[in-house]
């Protein structure tokens, strides 16, 4: 009489272990929630894209948080790297040059800014490239999300390019990413009806309907809205953020995603 309850527990054991073993690797695309196991099966199943979202840590005026470009870039590049398909995102880099400390110039004059000089910024690019060529991935793209550090960043892709000749390796820096969320999201703007004096460029309309799309928790919308309008003394640039919305960011966000999907699958598939 145990010979069928035996039969069932051996058949319990193994589902259990077969789901255990299933369940191993996460459905993600950050590598902060694999294992260097998951990762090594991830690369050599096909995943030898990365793709290395680079924000800042600044001001933004008085109603958005400090960390506003490293939400953004993190949500932007987990969606551009599920519409590839063969791509993970590396952990954002979140200090990036933003001034000088001595004395305190550009955002660096408003409390919360870090910033890093050029030069580390750019090795640090370089040592997080190398490391992840080492690993296995062909393809280390970069996206940043913040202006002012954009010819570093093309200054680390050129060195590393030289450096990798014959490797089978290249580095990438998609100007699509950073042109959609600039001068491209400005004009979907303009045919909307917004004049430039209210999109701005730093921090107003633009800036912060994008952040909306992805991160609403990091806008105070509470005190936005009753403001009185918000200038560059309280780190608002040429742009007045008051009538932000969510609705306003999502086709900036798609337009956004979608040309840099594009844009890397044309440079890795020509590579």
């Amino acid at each position: 009489m145990y010979q069928p309850l035996r039969k069932v527990l051996v058949s319990f054991i193994f589902l259990t272990g077969s789901h255990v073993v299933f369940a191993q690797t996460p459905k993600t695309v950050f590598l902060d929630d694999l294992t260097w196991t998951e990762l090594r099966g991830e690369v050599q199943a096909g995943k030898t894209t990365i793709l290395v979202p680079i924000g800042g840590t600044e001001q933004s005026g008085p109603y958005v948080a400090l960390g506003k470009h490293n939400a953004r870039v993190k949500v932007l590049s987990q969606r551009i790297a599920e519409e590839l398909g063969n791509a993970l995102v590396a952990p954002v880099i979140a200090y990036v040059p933003e001034g000088g400390y001595a004395p305190p110039s550009s955002h660096m004059r408003f409390p919360g800014t870090t910033t890093v000089p050029d030069d580390v910024f750019e090795k640090t690019l370089e040592s997080v490239a190398n490391s992840f060529r080492v690993h296995g991935f062909r393809n280390i793209v970069f996206l940043g999300d913040h202006g002012g550090y954009q010819q570093d960043i093309r200054r680390a892709v050129a060195q590393l390019n030289n450096a990798w000749t014959g490797s089978g390796a290249r580095a990438f820096d998609p100007s699509e990413y950073y042109a959609a969320s600039s001068d491209g999201y400005a004009q979907i703007l303009r045919q909307r009806g917004y004049r430039d004096n209210e999109i701005g460029t730093h921090a107003g309309l633009a800036d912060t309907s994008l952040l909306l799309a992805v991160a609403p928790q990091m806008v105070r919308q509470g005190q936005l809205k009753n403001a009185p309008k918000p200038g560059p003394a309280d780190g608002v640039y040429g742009g007045d953020p008051r009538r932000a919305t969510a609705g306003l960011g999502e086709p900036g966000i798609e337009a956004i995603v979608s040309q840099t999907v594009h844009a890397i699958r044309k440079d890795t598939t020509n590579q």
